[in-house]
C-alpha cells in the first residue's frame, strides 16, 4: 500500500505564514493521539515532553544536532483542534529557554473527518517575532512538508 500523496505546505512570505492541509488513512482518534500525545509526537517530530497536559502545559520538543525547543499549549479543542506555541528560530544563534509571545511562533492543527481517515490542517504564524522572519517561514515550509510526511508514513504503515 502506497502512502497518501499530500500536497506541500504553502509558505506566505507576505503574510508570513505557513499552511500545509494532508489527507491520513487513519481514524481521527489515531491523528489526535499522534499530535497531542508527547510520547507519539516523539515518533514523527522532535522528542516531545510536556509537564501537565491541555491548556497551559509546558515542556520542550528535542531535534537531534538542534537542541531543545521550549514549547507552550495554547489551546484545545478536544478531537478538533491544538495550538501549540514554540521558541523555534531557525535563524537565531541561540534557542529561548522559555517561551514568550515576543521570541515565538505559534502553529494550530485542525482535524476533520473525511471519507477514508483524516483531513489534518496546520497553520503556523507569528514569523515577525523571529531573527530572521523570511528564511524561518521558508525554512519552517520545508519543515512542515518533511515532518508531516513522516506523520503520515507512521499511522497508514500503523494501520
Amino acid at each position: 500500500m502506497s502512502m497518501t500523496d499530500n500536497p506541500r505546505a504553502i509558505v506566505d512570505e507576505d503574510a508570513l505564514s505557513v499552511r500545509r492541509t494532508i489527507r491520513i488513512a487513519a481514524p481521527l482518534e489515531k491523528v489526535w493521539s499522534a499530535i497531542t500525545d508527547p510520547a507519539h509526537i516523539s515518533q514523527w517530530f522532535g522528542a516531545t515532553v510536556l509537564d501537565g497536559s491541555g491548556a497551559g502545559a509546558t515542556g520542550t520538543m528535542t531535534f537531534d544536532g538542534y537542541g531543545a525547543i521550549p514549547i507552550r499549549v495554547e489551546e484545545v479543542d478536544e478531537l478538533r483542534s491544538i495550538t501549540y506555541r514554540w521558541g523555534n528560530d531557525d535563524a537565531a544563534d541561540t534557542l529561548p529557554t522559555t517561551v514568550a509571545d515576543d521570541n515565538s511562533t505559534v502553529f494550530t492543527f485542525t482535524l476533520d473527518e473525511v471519507d477514508g481517515g483524516t483531513q489534518l490542517s496546520v497553520v503556523e504564524t507569528g514569523f515577525e517575532h523571529t531573527s530572521d522572519p523570511v528564511s524561518n517561514v521558508r525554512d519552517h515550509g520545508t519543515g512542515w512538508t518533511d515532518e508531516l510526511d513522516k506523520l503520515v508514513a507512521l499511522l497508514e504503515g500503523a494501520a
